[in-house]
């Protein structure tokens, strides 16, 4: 049984970033809705439970609709730390005071640490002229503590945030007003490494290649003699969740790969040579093109893509597994920011960025149970996971590919042709991310990046090749550099790449006479365009 850390969710965008970070010091833990009941704490505390964090929110801690803190949290003996929201409703708990804030802080803020507490203990990033320590932290707060609960000293203030921190270090309870678990506060992860594993105690005992036994005896545990489904897209996700559970129950697993149409180029032949002639799966190729194409037709509308596209996926599925004795299970390749971004975190009280086709639930005609075997995994966790299982390197580090495929990379209407157009092009901007090094650290910028591809735009531009006129179509580049695919930076592309990126575009693939490079951060916008 793993030493555990609890973290209560009260419906922050990146609250599962608070559990990437924990497990990235070695600790277990797990996160669950905010107003969890007195005997799932005792049951807890009986599993291992050795501390409680409490995340952000959207909402204010003294709005009525507002989740409150369970008291129970602050009678397990445990150490708890609540972070923006958390500390707030920590504050009020204990009769401190919450008020909007006179001025509000979004960003990057510099944050006096004060009382000497051991959470903060020996962390700085610099130091003032008057030896006070200081830290580069993360705001998103329109509230602030204006007033201490009894036994909290200050911890930490900002010119506009007096009270950015507070302690209460005789019961262990911990309070900031910034967000350590987003990249951007440079001290964040040495902050919960400290909480976990000094305040708290707990031991480094979560790893990857543990976790593949623990994940098989789990999956066994659940499937039993039954037989399960995969839709296998070939993307990182689906090709782990297919490894993991065929090191599970072997031939009780058939793989479903669909050939919607909609896939990157020569997709369908990499997939089916990689896992049924090298991997011994048994793979089902489906070509169905004509069957999503016919329901996308005329669509615009990139969220009635998404749910057309979901729901003719099940239909497949559904198809497929009444060909199959004893089918019982649909397993996916959903993790953790596909739930997150389709407010299907457990709580419901996230605000919904844009639905996911593998999240959301089953239709009830569709007679099979759901196994999500990477659900609780972020998209590091499951490349780690994807070696610790054998996978080939360049299959499991390959750039992430959306469920949907290209049908949320074509802006606008989808057809046949525009899916060949785009297909051509993301192909030669892959080629030569891979094909060009950066000097300074002698990788390719398809490593260096996280994930890139092309968009189709449904716009036409005019433009001249030879001595004619053209008006043709336009495609947009985007590259982008993330650790946790929550938060991303465009990717500084030499220019002499995107100006060979573009040359070929042009040339090679008739029907573009135009292309351009997105340089939007997330947030505000996301990763993909729709």
């Amino acid at each position: 049984m793993h030493e555990r850390i609890l973290i209560l969710d009260y419906g922050s965008q990146v609250t599962q970033l608070i559990a990437r970070r924990v497990r990235e010091a070695g600790v277990y833990c797990e996160l669950h809705p905010g107003d969890v009941s007195d005997a799932f704490l005792l049951e807890q505390k009986a599993n291992g439970l050795k501390g409680i964090i409490l995340s952000g929110s959207h909402l204010s801690a003294y709005d009525e609709d507002a989740l409150k803190v369970p008291p129970a949290v602050f009678e397990q003996g445990v150490p708890v730390l609540g972070i923006c929201y958390g500390m707030q409703a920590m504050a009020m708990h204990f009769g401190g005071e919450v008020t909007h804030a006179h001025h509000r802080e979004f960003g990057y803020a510099e944050v006096r640490a004060r009382g000497h507490t051991k959470l903060f203990d020996g962390i700085e990033d610099f130091s003032t002229p008057e030896g006070h320590g200081m830290l580069k932290v993360w705001m998103s707060h329109g509230d602030q503590v204006t007033r201490l609960p009894d036994g909290f000293k200050l911890m930490a203030s900002t010119p506009s945030c007096p009270i950015a921190g507070m302690a209460d270090e005789t019961r262990l309870f911990y309070g900031v007003q910034f967000h350590p678990e987003v990249t951007h506060t440079v001290q964040g992860q040495a902050m919960l490494t400290r909480f976990v594993r000094d305040i708290c105690g707990c031991h480094a005992d979560w790893n990857m290649p543990d976790y593949v036994d623990e994940a098989v005896a789990k999956i066994r545990e659940q499937v039993g003699s039954d037989h399960v489904i995969l839709g296998l897209s070939g993307g990182v996700d689906s090709s782990v969740a297919a490894a993991l559970i065929h090191k599970a129950v072997g031939d009780q697993l058939t793989c479903v790969f669909v050939d919607h149409g909609l896939l990157r180029l020569n997709e369908a032949d990499q997939v089916m040579s990689t896992f049924a002639e090298h991997m011994g799966v048994k793979v089902i190729h489906v070509d169905a093109t004509d069957d999503f194409m016919g329901k996308l037709d005329g669509v615009t509308d990139p969220e009635a893509k998404r749910k057309i596209i979901g729901k003719e996926f099940v239909e497949v599925f559904q198809r497929e597994a009444s060909k199959i004795d004893n089918a019982k299970w649909l397993a996916q390749g959903t993790i953790y920011p596909d739930v997150i971004e389709s407010a299907g975190a457990k709580t419901g009280k996230a605000v919904s960025i844009k639905s996911h086709h593998n999240v959301g639930g089953l239709p009830e005609t569709l007679n099979l149970k759901l196994l999500e075997p990477l659900r609780e995994l972020f998209k590091d966790e499951v490349r780690k996971l994807g070696i610790a299982l054998g996978l080939p390197t360049e299959m499991v580090y390959r750039h992430p590919f959306p469920g949907p495929g290209l049908g949320v990379r074509i802006l606008g209407a989808v057809n046949k042709q525009f899916a060949d157009w785009l297909r051509e092009a993301d192909a030669i901007f892959i080629d030569e991310l891979r094909n060009t090094i950066d000097p300074d650290t002698n990788q390719s910028w398809y490593d260096l990046t996280s994930q890139a591809f092309a968009v189709f735009l449904p716009v036409k531009s005019v433009g001249v090749m030879g001595d004619g006129r053209t008006y043709e179509y336009v495609v947009a580049l985007r590259a982008v550099q993330t650790s946790d695919f929550m938060t991303a930076d465009w990717a500084p592309l030499p220019h002499q790449l995107l100006s060979k990126v573009s040359s070929r575009i042009i040339n090679e693939v008739k029907g573009i006479n135009r292309v351009v490079y997105d340089v939007s951060t997330k947030p505000p916008a996301t990763i993909e365009w729709e």
